[in-house]
């Protein structure tokens, strides 16, 4: 699989996965099946929830995963891994078993997003790039949706591509951010590959390359009078570039009959500005002008500026949301969670840490969201071994998962499943849904969600609890584990 400046996305790996899957072979264990579990442990910006995203990539990655004959002799370069390990990894090919949340999912932590059932070499060499996907794009997914939900339902465009971390960070991050709830993007290419709306009209320059910022606007509105657009900010919003919009829109587009046009503003005091600017739109007929704002925005500022009255219809929001800047670090780790014996049966595993919330849940497991029959809405999910289905005709007691001794009760609910099949026995088993449609499921299900979830500060805990086979099989592990630790000693 080949990156867009050619690098074989295969050779995206840590350094260990290789070292590991060498030793793996010499020990005999090349062929034994393994499950991990894909999971994250904090709600970016201190959240209610996280948007899944990044599955489709990671799909295409599973299928064109190979070692090209240059890639295997860097590796024998390295004089680090046996000829038989080098042979094996020629001939490699993803075989095993992949279950995920459909992208545009509200994911909560530490519940499994994704699991791996393959061969120990296989699943290991996947780490690395399931993580990279999955973290950048659901943090970038749930920045937006965190940002379009302050909009109040006004547009808003993904305007980062030049303060993107990197090309990927860009593209896909554009992708990301659509489901998350954006309108469309200014990165082209995103528009190119995945189809999200590209748009855009000018920068401070087109005014600038004219003598006079009234001539920058005419000739816009004659070159693009389906779609003038035109930044009043260059020089002095309010005596000259507001005024001079209305006079070019007077002069082009009305005589045409055209009342579909914007302006928009990229600096200054957006409260003030755009409640000035639509006073001397609306006295000037142009009712229907719209006004967009730009300039590093953010869920907190939008929010701020829309509660003093600013009069905005879209926004334009850039660095803070392609970098997810005040919470840049998604988080998702990548870990071990049973192995199988030669005779099928799973052996679960667990990680221990004195950081209580390191401490892993063992098995290969299932995830239910649980929902009210009468309202609709998601009340709780329900982590489960793989062999347990909930009866969702009794009662379900479940605790806080902060608050351990804080149990509800839940009644006239409906289980549903979320982590679906993708790949069985290496083969893709799973149609994958169109962006506007995964987009279209990221708003349905937060609309799922109750406003005390959702909220930006304290949100509610939304309720995360594991089975009580589940927790028994936790709870022996960890004892256990302890006893061990004291023989040690």
């Amino acid at each position: 699989m080949k990156s867009a400046n050619g690098i074989n996305l295969t050779m995206l790996c840590d350094f260990y996965e290789l070292t590991m899957g060498n030793g793996y072979f010499a020990e005999g264990m090349a062929d034994r099946i393994t499950y991990f579990d894909v999971f994250y442990r904090e709600v970016p910006d201190e959240g209610g929830f996280a948007i899944a995203a990044g599955l489709e990539q990671i799909v295409d990655y599973v299928q064109k995963l190979r070692f090209s004959a240059e890639d295997i002799e860097y590796l024998r370069g390295r004089k680090l891994f046996s000829e038989e390990f080098l042979a094996y990894l020629a001939d490699f090919k993803f075989t095993g078993d992949i279950w995920a949340v459909p992208e545009g999912t509200p994911i909560f932590p530490r519940e499994p997003v994704i699991t791996v059932r393959a061969p120990a070499i296989q699943a290991q060499l996947l780490e690395t790039y399931l993580l990279l996907e999955t973290n950048h794009q659901s943090m970038i997914a749930t920045k937006a949706n965190r940002i379009c939900r302050s909009a109040g339902g006004r547009a808003v465009l993904e305007f980062g591509s030049r303060r993107a971390q990197g090309i990927a960070g860009a593209v896909t991050g554009a992708r990301a951010a659509f489901i998350g709830g954006c309108a469309g993007t200014a990165c082209t290419v995103s528009d190119q590959i995945y189809g999200v709306p590209a748009a855009g009209t000018m920068a401070h320059a087109w005014v600038q390359m004219f003598d006079t910022e009234y001539e920058a606007f005419e000739a816009y509105c004659r070159t693009y009078p389906q779609n003038a657009v035109l930044l009043v900010d260059t020089y002095n919003t309010l005596k000259s570039g507001v005024p001079n919009a209305i006079k070019a829109f007077n002069k082009v587009l009305k005589p045409l009959g055209i009342t579909k046009c914007g302006i928009r503003l990229d600096s200054g005091d957006m409260a003030y500005l755009t409640r000035k600017a639509r006073e001397m739109l609306d006295a000037a007929g142009w009712s229907s002008c719209t006004i967009t704002v730009s300039n590093s925005m953010d869920e907190r500022l939008i929010t701020n500026i829309l509660n003093q009255g600013a009069m905005i219809d879209s926004f334009g929001v850039g660095e803070r949301l392609i970098t997810s800047k005040s919470s840049p670090v998604f988080g998702g780790v990548y870990k071990l969670c049973a192995v199988e014996d030669a005779d099928g049966s799973i052996i679960p595993k667990i990680k221990i840490s004195e950081n209580v919330g390191k401490i892993t849940n063992p098995g290969f497991k299932k995830v239910y969201r649980l929902y009210d029959r009468t309202t609709g809405m998601a009340e709780a999910d329900y982590i489960t071994l793989r062999d347990e289905e909930v009866d969702d005709t009794q009662p379900l007691e479940l605790c806080d998962p902060d608050v351990r001794w804080k149990v509800k009760t839940f009644e006239n609910f409906r289980a549903e499943e979320l982590l679906v099949q993708v790949f069985k026995n290496g083969e893709l088993v799973y149609d994958l849904p169109d962006l506007r449609d995964i987009k279209a499921r990221c708003s349905k299900l937060v609309g799922t969600l109750w406003d005390e979830v959702k909220r930006f500060d304290n949100p509610h805990n939304y309720y995360v609890d594991l089975s009580q086979k589940l927790m028994e099989l936790k709870d022996s592990m960890l004892l256990a584990a302890g006893r061990n630790s004291n023989r040690i000693r």
